[in-house]
């Protein structure tokens, strides 16, 4: 099987990062390289990577930090990090904060091939399974609009009849779940990956209140603390309203509940 996806690379050394680049590219990979911690962050806000590459030691930044950022905002990439100092208990953190591996420098052209094939590969099948799951999920609920007379219309330009379980539709917004966009009131808005998944948590329990520990827990796959998963959809319900929700300080769509969560509101 082919094997193909966009790998971040993040180090400061310039011949290691060229050189690990190149040598993802000739087996056929895409590549975006950061000298820094920070640069990657900021890659990561507007690009979609299926696999990130770190340097332990970096100016700035340290990798571990920028692991435990990564995680908390894009659980699903899987991330790798190196080094040529290692350290007992440096791998064990980082294994405990979400890393995929821990490699040591220097690194075997043919080893990072088929490690990152390995890592690419398992991430294709648990996207699949989630894929299946999801599908299954849009299915009952268009099942139970059919049953109670609803029905779900198609975005602009795509029969709704050829894939069923394409979109899920609550009120004036419709979420199409392939290209990953909305509609509110037939006008089409792109949303960053994460927020569209706040919103399809969101959706999906509508009209209940989902309390902050469950939005984060299925939009990102992270169990955060109260505080914590407070914050998190703070930031992330913030950008959608900006999206849709035209008056933030009047919300119409997504509603806090004060203490417990929000919830999105269709009638």
């Amino acid at each position: 099987m082919n094997i193909s996806g966009h790998i971040l690379i993040m180090d400061d050394e310039a011949s290691l990062r060229k050189t690990l680049a190149r040598i993802l590219q000739q087996a056929g990979f895409e590549v975006t390289t950061a000298e820094n911690a920070e640069q990657g962050l900021a890659f990561l806000e507007t690009t979609n990577f299926d696999l990130i590459f770190t340097d332990l030691r970096m100016p700035g930044i340290q990798g571990l930090d920028a692991l435990k950022l990564i995680h908390k905002n894009y659980p699903l990439v899987p991330v790798v990090l190196f080094t040529a100092q290692p350290d007992v208990n440096s791998a064990v953190e980082a294994l405990r904060y979400g890393a995929t591996d821990y490699l040591l420098k220097p690194l075997k052209p043919e080893f990072i091939i088929e490690r990152t094939k390995s890592i690419l590969e398992q991430q294709r099948r648990e996207k699949r399974k989630r894929e299946i799951v999801l599908q299954i999920e849009t299915l009952q609920s268009e099942l139970k609009n059919i049953e109670s007379g609803e029905t779900t219309p198609a975005m602009p330009g795509q029969p709704n009849l050829a894939e069923p379980a394409r979109f899920i539709k609550r009120g004036a917004i419709v979420l199409d779940l392939h290209t990953r966009r909305i509609l509110v009131n037939e006008e089409a808005i792109n949303l960053p990956p994460t927020s569209f998944d706040y919103l399809l948590v969101l959706v999906r329990h509508a009209p209940n209140v989902v309390d902050y520990q469950t939005l984060v827990a299925e939009a990102q796959g992270y169990q955060a603390d109260m505080r914590e998963a407070q914050e998190l959809t703070k930031w992330h319900i913030h950008q959608l309203r900006q999206a849709f929700d035209r008056d933030t300080q009047r919300p119409s769509y997504l509603i806090n509940v004060r203490g417990k969560g929000y919830r999105l509101v269709t009638d």
